[in-house]
């Protein structure tokens, strides 16, 4: 018998005493239910872009990238999304490089993402960040730190990460107050971001009594022999040697400065050591590098922050070895906030909320943007690498 026949012409119960009329109500609420679970399942994802050197010379600063904004992007998923969607995130690989940055920005366009998490590297940055504006697509770097970025006057951009000067006027402060240092060496290797911090450092140490950068020089990023660089630093006999370039070159040169003989202090800028940076040095040579930057995740005291590592390191085995993989993680956390706060996904509302009203509590702190696009306030460490090669505070 059709079931419509039956529930049209009784109303006696049927089996274990429900009534027909119960059985059309328990049917409707079953369907109802399974329309909502279907529609929440086919909910539309909100898709946003991570670019960043997934592969490359700085490819481990591109998998922690990748492991923490994941991290983030499941949590926010687990509590049901934002405006009732799914977040997705689209990876795009510019292999730590100015050309392929630029491609990987049209890539990312073309993909239809509502902003762009945008990258390592100040250089790669600004090889995106023109096309991102002409496109009208939000973008927020999260290790970009060259002051010139935010000069340009650009609606759509933005960095979680801290200004190269802010930590020029750190190191300054490292050598006079806690080192008591006087003869400065500064290398850099011409890209956007060492060069930056390069010259920042010494218009800091230029207003210090009594100090001296003796020499002031650049590599090139790639170089794999700088013993010619070694040779002509060696002759002006400096006590510290400021490296602002990257950390695969920055491990070589310091191996290469202790087989020259140079017993000076050597000290990285926040892109300089790492992981890697101890086992291209070696852990004896390593031992004993400072660094200046910004907290690494595993100093950071916020509820966000423990939360974060405890399931980055639950996946991971170990926390990310440098603070940038956290400042992407936090990007993804202003977007969100913002989608939130505005119930849109267009980069115009977005941005303008971000600029003038965005007061959250990330991983790594509060959270507010100056008009700039910079992020408001400054947090730098110095750490020591110690002589089990573990990256720890130096107390400065």
């Amino acid at each position: 018998m059709a079931l419509h026949g039956r529930l049209g012409t009784s109303r006696k119960t049927g089996v274990s005493g429900v009534s027909s009329a119960g059985i059309v109500v328990v049917l409707a609420l079953v369907l109802g239910l399974v329309l909502s679970v279907s529609a929440a399942g086919l909910a539309q994802p909100i898709r946003i872009g991570l670019q960043g050197p997934i592969t490359g010379a700085w490819a481990l600063e591109g998998e922690m990238a990748v492991n923490s904004v994941q991290v983030v992007a499941d949590q926010i998923n687990a509590r049901g999304g934002v405006l009732g969607r799914p977040i997705e995130i689209v990876i795009g690989d510019d292999q730590g490089e100015v050309r392929q940055s630029a491609l990987t920005a049209q890539r990312m366009i073309a993909e239809g993402v509502v902003a762009v998490i945008s990258s390592y590297g100040s250089s790669i940055t600004e090889a995106a960040q023109l096309i991102y504006e002409d496109a009208g697509l939000l973008n927020i770097a999260y290790g970009a730190t060259a002051e010139t970025l935010t000069q340009h006057g650009h609606q759509y951009f933005f960095r979680t990460s801290f200004r190269d000067d802010r930590q020029g006027d750190f190191f300054a402060e490292l050598v006079t107050t806690h080192l008591n240092l006087e003869r400065v060496a500064i290398i850099h290797d011409n890209s956007t971001f060492a060069r930056g911090l390069a010259e920042a450092a010494r218009r800091s140490l230029a207003g210090k009594p009594g100090v001296q950068v003796v020499f002031y020089d650049a590599i090139t990023a790639g170089e794999r022999d700088f013993t010619a660089t070694i040779s002509r630093m060696r002759t002006t006999n400096p006590e510290v040697v400021y490296f602002t370039a990257y950390y695969p070159e920055a491990g070589l040169f310091l191996r290469q400065m202790r087989d020259a003989g140079v017993d000076a202090l050597f000290v990285g800028g926040n892109a300089a050591i790492n992981d890697e940076f101890i086992e291209i040095a070696g852990r004896e040579i390593a031992a004993g590098s400072l660094i200046t930057q910004e907290p690494l995740p595993t100093d950071l005291d916020y509820p966000e922050s423990i939360q974060f590592l405890n399931e980055y390191v639950a996946r991971h085995g170990a926390p990310p070895s440098t603070p940038w993989p956290v400042y992407a993680a936090d990007a993804l956390n202003v977007i969100v906030a913002a989608i939130e706060a505005t119930g849109s996904t267009d980069s115009t509302v977005l941005a303008n909320y971000i600029r003038n009203e965005l007061n959250i509590n990330g991983i790594t702190g509060p959270i507010s943007f100056e008009p700039t696009g910079d992020r408001a306030g400054a947090i730098y460490k110095a750490y020591v690498v110690d002589e089990n090669g573990n990256i720890v505070d130096a107390g400065y």
